[in-house]
Parts: structure tokens; C-alpha cells; sequence
């Protein structure tokens, strides 16, 4: 597992949105922008709901890119290779919430609906990282 650099940590704590590449069934990337977190222990996290093409991809393929440009200044990046290591209900929730407070400045993820028992956190093990700028 390779780690975050420590100029490029601020990335978590900000808005900064990453692009996520997963593999189709038929082989074809699939790329999304998400809010993007990192944990203690450095692991790349996000946030979906199991029915999400992304969350299916990757439960056929754990294999995972990620792009994440600095908000302030694009040519700033990180591009991460890796693999998913967990998709957990644990959580899911409250991190959503958490996320939220941070890109949308509200308590509360408005858009719950139906979606907080499918709601996942995708636990990435970043295996190659690569800095820009």
C-alpha cells in the first residue's frame, strides 16, 4: 500500500472531487466524479449506494482509479491505482452526513430518501499514487 504524500493531504479536507474509474462487465471503464475521504489508516474512501453502476462494478471487479484535482488549482493532482478492499453498511450513514457538512455546508445529506440501508462506504487500498502538478 503505497501512502497519500503529506502536500497532498489537504485534498481530503476540502472539497476536491475525485473522478472513479471501475471496469464494466464488458471490460469498458466507467468513470464518476464523488466526494472523496481518506481514514486514518489511509485508505481512499467513498460514498454510493449499492445500486449505483460503480457499486456493481465493483463487486464483479475490485480493481480502481481514482483522480482527485486540487479545487484551487486542477494541475494539482493525485492519481491513485488500487483495489477495494471492503463495501460496508457500517457507517455509511453517518459518513454521508459527514460528507456532506463538508461539500454542501449542511447537516444532513438532504437526499436520504430510500437509499440509507443500501447507502455503502467503498474502502480503497491505494497500490499506486501518483502526484502532479
Amino acid at each position: 500500500m503505497e501512502s497519500i504524500p503529506a502536500e497532498y493531504q489537504d485534498l481530503f479536507d476540502r472539497e476536491s472531487i475525485a473522478h472513479v474509474s471501475t471496469i464494466m462487465p464488458d471490460g469498458t471503464p466507467q468513470v464518476t466524479p464523488v466526494w472523496v475521504d481518506i481514514d486514518d489508516e489511509g485508505y481512499i474512501l467513498i460514498n454510493t449506494v449499492r445500486s449505483r453502476q460503480k457499486a456493481r462494478n465493483i463487486s464483479e471487479n475490485p480493481k480502481i482509479g481514482l483522480s482527485i484535482t486540487d479545487p484551487d488549482d486542477p494541475y494539482q493532482y493525485l492519481s491513485i491505482r488500487g483495489a477495494v478492499e471492503e463495501m460496508t453498511t457500517e457507517g455509511a450513514v453517518d459518513h454521508i452526513d459527514q460528507l456532506a457538512q463538508r461539500y454542501m455546508d449542511v447537516e444532513e445529506y438532504p437526499y436520504h430518501d430510500d437509499e440509507e440501508s443500501d447507502r455503502v462506504i467503498v474502502r480503497i487500498r491505494p497500490d499506486r499514487v501518483i502526484a502532479g502538478q
